[in-house]
């Protein structure tokens, strides 16, 4: 398990029509507060502040093809123009079970990165895939 850090929250939340909406600012859109969105959220911060990956590099819920089925990534940072790692994001309460670690080893059939890192804001875990072998990791890579 990583260790992860996460900065100060200073985020901007606003109530429309009874609901809560956080400014993403990857996205530049105003996004519903959910628990999961809360995770997603703060490890965007942590990439951003905290490992200074550039945001000009971060795709945040994108749509990709897995065969005929569509599905939502959370996030992909891309390296020399290419996907080089996907952040699977789960509400605080979702266990990080073999199940969720399927679940990004099938976005990656599409995106085929270098890392894979899964969190729900309490345990992060990251795998290197080096030549179809994986490696946990003791730390996120630095960019």
């Amino acid at each position: 398990m990583i260790n992860i850090q996460f900065p100060p929250p200073a985020f901007k939340i606003k109530k429309e029509k009874e609901k809560e909406l956080i400014f993403d600012e990857c996205r530049k859109l105003w996004v519903l507060l959910t628990p999961e969105e809360w995770v997603r959220q703060n490890f965007l911060k942590y990439l951003l502040q905290t490992m200074h990956y550039p945001a000009s590099l971060i795709a945040v819920e994108r749509e990709i093809s897995l065969g005929d089925i569509k599905k939502r990534f959370d996030i992909v940072v891309f390296k020399n123009a290419e996907p080089w790692m996907i952040v699977e994001c789960k509400e605080m309460e979702v266990q990080l079970s073999e199940a969720v670690i399927q679940q990004i080893l099938n976005y990656n059939i599409a995106l085929q990165v270098q890392y894979l890192v899964i969190t729900n804001g309490t345990s992060t875990f990251a795998l290197q895939i080096d030549r179809g072998k994986f490696e946990w990791l003791n730390e996120m890579p630095g960019f």
